[in-house]
């Protein structure tokens, strides 16, 4: 089903259509005919995510299909749905209600937070495939990017961040990430002009995850050295000097 026009004026503020734009046209995020999935948590990310592909694709800066997907994990606090679906109604796209017992599933893990985003995509990523969408679009930002690749050092011993598009082998599905070039705080500061407010995050491991305690080391960092997360963010990118040792024998 297309996605039924409002007569809601929509408008997106310069800073945040220009940034947007960029990655779109930066990553070859979106082409004409293009069925996106957004993935809907109700938080502040994923709203402005829907809210902006809706305008740009209303303007005719893309041109694509959008839909809504929100998947309940299941957890001890429930998520209330209501907002959601009044937020997609005012934009003029579908909303799927996904129910889940991720909630059960991720309880004796060591990083129960890392699971749930595993899973979580599984379930979003084999809905969009049996749908017909032939993306999906997440609302990760450009502190995410960096906050994963020193997770990732830190956690792993790899050197890696998401990227803005990853095609998916297994689903034919391809990911995209039109908020890559947004920081957090822009993120927050967009509230004031979307017509929906955020809930608040129902999990209980948040404050406990490890990207937490990432997030947090890096804001020490920055308040003490605030070019450490330039320092970060240009380490990310191919062509900057890389030095390491040779494989282990």
């Amino acid at each position: 089903m297309k996605e039924k026009m409002t007569g809601t004026k929509l408008s997106l503020p310069r800073l945040y259509n220009r940034k947007i734009l960029k990655a779109v046209r930066e990553f070859a995020l979106i082409d004409p005919g293009d069925r996106i999935l957004v993935g809907f948590s109700g938080g502040k990310d994923s709203a402005l995510l829907l809210y902006s592909l809706v305008v740009l694709s209303r303007h005719g800066l893309v041109e694509a299909e959008i839909a809504a997907v929100t998947i309940d994990q299941g957890m001890e606090k429930e998520i209330d749905p209501g907002p959601l679906a009044d937020f997609c109604r005012l934009l003029g796209v579908e909303f799927h209600l996904l129910k889940t017992g991720i909630g059960q599933a991720i309880r004796d893990f060591d990083d129960p937070c890392a699971r749930c985003s595993y899973l979580r995509r599984g379930v979003m990523n084999r809905f969009a495939r049996e749908q017909g969408f032939n993306k999906v679009a997440l609302g990760h930002h450009h502190d995410d990017a960096v906050e994963t690749f020193l997770m990732s050092i830190l956690y792993s011993g790899q050197i890696r961040t998401f990227m803005p598009r990853t095609y998916l082998d297994r689903t034919g599905i391809t990911v995209i990430r039109p908020l890559v070039y947004l920081r957090e705080r822009e993120i927050k500061k967009a509230v004031r002009f979307l017509p929906y407010t955020p809930l608040e995050p129902v999990c209980p491991y948040g404050e406990f995850s490890y990207r937490k305690k990432v997030k947090d080391l890096l804001n020490t960092l920055t308040r003490e050295r605030r070019w450490v997360y330039t320092n970060l963010a240009a380490a990310m990118r191919e062509g900057n000097p890389i030095q390491l040792w040779p494989p282990k024998r």
